[in-house]
């Protein structure tokens, strides 16, 4: 009945307080329903009250004219909870108007109708003639007392309707500590049970496991009150929920339930589209009604002691424990090389009047590499002169006639000896170097282009032809890298941190637990974070990129001081020393750390990128770094490869965005990566020496009629191009993967592309460098021998897949497995802890891979 009220006053009479209004149909109508009786009004004329018993089936018939009334009472006590189940039927098919039943308790009211009417996708209406609801149970503080409720049950259908009524109690409503309960819901028969807190346990982890992927079913933590929410339509409308197909986990707290204890509640979802299931037909007609079919679900629910925190306390340790290890190890390494050193210094003050047989050595010499024999034994002065005149004869760049090819890992090693004529041409050649024109940094002038054509389109390079530009310029240049990543970290993590917590606060307020991926069976909280376990161990990545910037600096500050002193093994010997690029490489080792952190803070699809962006600029510096050790003067730009990674990035972010089946975006992403392999193989061929303008395809004709129609002749630079063609057959496969497959994880894709580049580049530089009679040192060679080991059992801990936000949330949870390190840490945490070291270990043989050539001059170090 419609009221509208126009005046303030009151009539009062004797059947109470009436308020006038304008619209006098109003006081009509309440008069004829005075007059008339309930019925007059469309009430039941006939209401029936029965006193009823639990576990009793009632029978019976409701309509418009009559209303029946179950009165039960049972007793309730404070240390004891029992359940009460409400379940309906309704008898009579095609009622024109359904069965409303209404559930009056003491501190609640419990309504619905039958045939319940469920809505799923696009307001699809689904009816359940077969309804059981569970009936909250508030708390009592009285030890025990008898509390009385009623179902009543009505109807505005003319026509009987049959239905059937039965009221049970419910066994095992209390859930016991490490005990599974099996039971049975659906859509019109949602199922809840009450967990207490025992005496000494603050955290718990509630399981809840089927062997059914479908039917898509919600599990939901609540509060002790009411009502309890537990349809498909509310159960997202208070505490914690999560969709699952076979598995569901959450941890509970003590600390978020006043009452210490809960409700866990499992509801039968009327559709899969959440879990991933199939997409129903949508229906004709709005009012269209959709058999739902036998959406039944048999589960399994366990509530089980979460860690306390001395494993928190124990998982922390360790991961400390790991790598402040290798600071030690570092700092023990570092002892003996100083000490290897002094003694090394020692030797060399020896007297000269003593001879060989005294010292049991022969002279040390400021340029002297790798030793004459296998034995050990003394060679006389005269011997020394020979061999080093020999080794200068023959030791050109592979392809040249004097050029004595050793075999691998073989056991002679060339030598060279600086004398006092050596010196002086040293002297003289670092002087020409310090007056050529290629230190100026703005090469504007055509005889400067012409001497670089001169010199980088040698058939034969070494080193010294590609380290003529000044080193302070080049030096400034490379620090360049170093202070560009550190601007990008800071404006990169500061958003990423704000977002990320944003995120959480998400999380804990709507209890929506399906927003973050985790894996749930070993996602340990701590304060406001869900999953501290999977934060923590990103401490590796940080600490030991702290670890490689130290070791760096050393190296740097032990550098410069042999430049002070004009040390010529410094000025003239080994590959030019540049540490920008090294210090970048820590730099992103370190915010690699701290970016994956803040990604396991909520892992999504949506922020992905944060856990792989600085993985692409590893992959790029590392690959840079290597070309830089044979290219000092022609390597990329900061400013030039870091746009190239940005350009990397932004087509990250497009592909988590519209890659996936997106059959545009893989053609043109296909198209653009093939041709910016051609371009850069194009680069490197070339060292730099070739434009890209109009005139570019008519010199690509002219080549290909030169070399390939008018004669036939091979590649004048067989290594580089052996290098770059194995290059364009992995990344075409690739691309042609990409384009068939069309993989749904993006980001990864495009990782494995940096990954499988900087995999070859390396594999090449290592037999070129065994090819060119050099050889690789005991620590670098540990080091690559460790790193590969210890990458081998990260990708395999890294595979194992616990979660994926490629598929549903729910679908992700059938991955989820319980922690298998120390009750703390699982299969990725284990994934982390493992790549930080390969990370380090990677950084560190790219440090010392050329250090046997400390000794060696310039321009006997080929260019590959």
């Amino acid at each position: 009945m419609v009221v509208r009220s126009c005046w303030k006053s009151r009539h009062k009479n004797s059947r109470g307080a009436v308020y006038r209004c304008g619209c006098r149909w109003v006081l009509v109508l309440v008069l004829v329903g005075h007059f008339c009786g309930p019925g007059g009004l469309g009430l039941p004329s006939n209401v029936v009250q029965k006193q009823a018993e639990f576990d009793t089936i009632y029978s019976d018939t409701v309509s418009s004219e009559n209303q029946t009334i179950y009165a039960f009472n049972h007793t309730v006590s404070r240390n004891k909870t029992e359940g009460v189940r409400v379940s309906v039927d309704a008898l009579t098919p095609g009622s024109e108007s359904p069965i409303l039943f209404v559930v009056r308790q003491k501190q609640a009211v419990l309504s619905f109708q039958v045939p319940l009417i469920l809505r799923g996708l696009y307001q699809r209406k689904y009816p359940y003639n077969h309804v059981g609801r569970t009936l909250c149970q508030p708390l009592t503080r009285a030890a025990s007392e008898t509390q009385f409720f009623f179902v009543d049950v009505s109807t505005l259908s003319s026509q009987g309707t049959n239905y059937q009524l039965r009221v049970s109690r419910v066994d095992s409503f209390t859930l016991q500590t490490d005990r599974r309960f099996s039971f049975t819901a659906s859509p019109s028969q949602p199922q809840y049970f009450k967990y207490i807190f025992p005496d000494g346990v603050d955290t718990v982890i509630v399981k809840v496991n089927s062997d059914m992927t479908f039917p898509c079913s919600v599990m939901s933590i609540q509060d002790i009150q009411c009502p309890v929410y537990d349809l498909d339509n509310n159960v997202a409308f208070t505490g914690m929920y999560q969709t699952m197909t076979k598995k569901g986990a959450v941890t509970v707290q003590r600390k978020d339930f006043p009452s210490s204890s809960f409700y866990v509640v499992v509801v039968v979802k009327t559709e899969d589209e959440a879990c991933g299931g199939p997409l129903r037909f949508y229906p004709l007609r709005p009012d269209e009604l959709i058999d739902a079919g036998n959406r039944t679900k048999v589960l399994d629910v366990v509530v089980s002691p979460a860690i306390n925190s001395r494993v928190y306390v124990m998982g922390m340790l360790f991961c400390l424990g790991i790598f402040l290890s290798f600071y030690l190890l570092t700092l023990l390494v570092a002892c003996m090389e100083k000490r290897r050193m002094n003694r090394k210094r020692t030797l060399s003050q020896i007297p000269v009047d003593m001879s060989p047989a005294e010292t049991g050595k022969i002279p040390g010499s400021p340029c002297e590499y790798g030793s004459f024999a296998d034995n050990g034994s003394t060679l006389s002065s005269e011997a020394i002169t020979d061999s080093a005149t020999s080794t200068d004869n023959n030791y050109g760049y592979m392809g040249q006639e004097p050029f004595k090819r050793r075999p691998l890992f073989g056991h002679l090693h060339h030598t060279t000896i600086c004398t006092d004529r050596s010196l002086d041409s040293i002297g003289r050649s670092r002087q020409e170097s310090l007056s050529s024109v290629e230190e100026d940094d703005y090469d504007t002038l055509d005889d400067i282009d012409s001497d670089k054509n001169i010199v980088r389109t040698k058939k034969f390079l070494c080193v010294s032809d590609l380290a003529r530009k000044d080193k302070r310029i080049l030096s400034k240049k490379y620090q360049i890298y170093f202070w560009n990543i550190a601007t990008i970290a800071v404006f990169y993590a500061l958003p990423v941190i704000q977002l990320v917590i944003t995120y959480q606060t998400v999380v804990n307020v709507t209890g929506n637990q399906d927003i973050c991926f985790y894996n749930f069976l070993c996602a340990h909280p701590l304060g406001a974070l869900s999953a501290f376990n999977n934060i923590l161990s990103n401490l590796g990545y940080v600490m030991l990129g702290l670890l490689f910037l130290f070791i760096v600096l050393m190296k740097d500050i032990v550098h410069n001081r042999a430049l002070v002193r004009n040390d010529l093994n410094a000025l003239e010997c080994g590959i030019p020393k540049h540490f920008g690029l090294f210090y970048a490489m820590g730099t992103a080792l370190m915010m690699e750390g701290l970016l994956s952190a803040c990604y396991h803070v909520c892992p999504n699809y949506t922020n992905f990128q944060f856990d792989t962006s600085f993985m692409y600029m590893i992959a790029g510096l590392c690959m840079l770094k290597l070309y830089q050790k044979r290219h000092p003067d022609i390597n990329a730009s900061a400013y030039t490869a870091y746009a190239c990674l940005a350009v990397v990035i932004f087509f990250s972010v497009l592909g988590v965005v519209f890659g996936k089946g997106n059959m545009v975006f893989w053609i043109v992403f296909s198209v653009i990566h093939i041709l910016a392999t051609l371009l850069l193989s194009t680069q490197l061929y070339y060292m730099g020496r070739w434009k890209l303008d109009s005139g570019v395809l008519r010199r690509i004709g002219n080549v290909i009629y030169t070399d390939c129609i008018r004669q036939c002749s091979g590649p004048m630079y067989i290594d580089r191009m052996v290098l770059l063609v194995m290059g364009n057959i992995v990344n075409w496969s690739l691309a042609a993967y990409g384009l068939i497959e069309r993989p749904n994880d993006f980001a990864s894709y495009l990782l494995a592309i940096a990954i499988c580049n900087l995999l070859l580049y390396f594999a090449f530089y290592i037999i070129m460098k065994l090819r060119s009679g050099e050889r690789i040192q005991c620590l670098p060679l540990v080091c690559i021998l460790f790193t590969a080991v210890v990458w081998g059992f990260a990708l395999y801990f890294f595979f194992q897949g616990l979660s994926t936000w490629q598929k549903t949330p729910a679908e992700s949870r059938e991955h989820n497995r319980d922690c298998i390190l120390l009750s703390f840490f699982d299969d990725h945490d284990i994934w982390h802890f493992l790549s930080s070291i390969a990370m380090f270990g990677s950084f560190l043989v790219l440090l010392t891979l050329d250090d046997d050539l400390d000794t060696v001059q310039r321009d006997k170090i080929f260019v590959f």
